[in-house]
């Protein structure tokens, strides 16, 4: 029998800006009650040592090896999030002992589908330790064992906002742009299907930091200031990922940015947020039917050079786009509220992954559970 429990999901995602926290109470099925969401950036330093941490995991073939300086990035991490954790319940007004469980996701450092390797840096036992609540986490391992691509997850999260939508007509795609874009496809029935899109933020971030010294390109302005180049735009949409008949996952390195010969800064940011864009509905073409309403999550939503890009494509084969927003969630801690609710699923047994989403084999749940210090 399943019941509500009150959990926090946490999500730091492939742009490394730093930690989403928010809240949720839900009994991991039908109900969904969204509540107070924040976000914690991390400094440059840090941001410094998790790229140096994707450098150090390529040596990686065991989940549970640590190379170079990643155990020591580990408990850093995890010390972070249990910052934002006692921080975000101080600016609610909240006990630790109001919360049942909260859902880490951890820093991802390496995803290799295509060897069933997936490593999500993160200390689950520390975590409980240091905030005194139950936690779950490393959800993608058992999706692999079980034949999947351990990604994406949140698409169970989709389909339980998409039931309690009203006015949203089958079928409808959730476009999660983060550093990689990740689509959910919706249908009637509740048919779900899901995949990796193409590149998202990553490429447009690396370029516009080697080029001008800046994580991101806030509001897009670089990138309204430039032109798309036709050829280098091409390079990247005729990666066979595109055309590939079996959709995987995708690691953040799997995408390059450009070299510095290949476009000057404002052109080659336009360029990508056009790759972006065009990625997305070039992905497309492998789901089931068309949608008639794509709903946009994440940071590439706040890009309007993207955003308009998009809604031109969309426009073209008759599909609207819409921001989170205009549909009435929440883009910037969507993901975050999904790591709540796949903990809550966790706890019940239910699935985290289906065939249609990760490629599995069959539905599974998944998510290893650290429980409080007694008291």
């Amino acid at each position: 029998m399943t019941r509500t429990r009150t959990a926090i999901g946490l999500m730091s995602g492939t742009s490394m800006d730093g930690i989403d926290v928010a809240m949720l109470r839900t009994d991991g099925e039908d109900i969904v009650e969204r509540g107070p969401s924040a976000g914690f950036a991390y400094d440059a330093r840090f941001r410094d040592r998790l790229k140096q941490g994707l450098v150090d995991a390529k040596t990686i073939t065991q989940r549970d090896q640590r190379p170079g300086a990643l155990s020591q990035l580990e408990r850093d991490l995890t010390l972070r999030h249990a910052e934002a954790v006692k921080a975000f319940l101080q600016q609610n007004d909240l006990s630790p002992t109001a919360i049942d469980v909260i859902g880490f996701h951890g820093q991802t450092v390496l995803h290799r589908p295509d060897e069933a390797l997936t490593v999500q840096i993160g200390d689950g036992p520390l975590l409980a330790g240091e905030t005194a609540i139950d936690v779950v986490y490393d959800m993608r391992a058992n999706d692999m064992v079980h034949g999947g691509q351990g990604a994406p997850l949140i698409p169970a999260y989709h389909a339980a906002l998409a039931r309690g939508a009203a006015g949203l007509a089958a079928p409808v795609v959730f476009v999660n742009i983060g550093g990689i874009s990740n689509l959910t496809f919706i249908g009637a029935g509740e048919t779900l299907v899901a995949y990796d899109s193409g590149p998202g933020n990553a490429l447009i971030d690396q370029w516009v930091e080697a080029h001008a010294g800046i994580p991101f390109d806030q509001g897009g302005m670089i990138a309204s200031e430039g032109a798309v180049l036709p050829d280098l735009a091409e390079r990247y949409l005729a990666n066979p990922f595109f055309t590939a008949k079996q959709r995987r996952s995708l690691d953040r390195n799997d995408f390059a940015p450009p070299t510095g010969s290949d476009a000057g800064l404002a052109d080659g940011a336009r360029t990508l947020a056009h790759v972006t864009a065009a990625a997305i509905l070039k992905s497309a073409v492998h789901l089931p039917q068309r949608p008639s309403t794509y709903i946009i999550c994440g940071g590439g939503r706040l890009n309007p050079v993207i955003m308009r890009d998009l809604a031109a494509l969309a426009k073209e084969e008759g599909a609207a786009v819409l921001p989170a927003e205009d549909a009435g969630f929440n883009g910037d801690s969507m993901e975050a509220e999904a790591w709540a609710y796949l903990a809550v699923r966790s706890l019940q047994g239910l699935p985290l992954t289906y065939p249609g989403t990760t490629g599995v084999r069959r539905p599974v749940t998944g998510g290893k559970q650290a429980a409080r210090p007694a008291r």
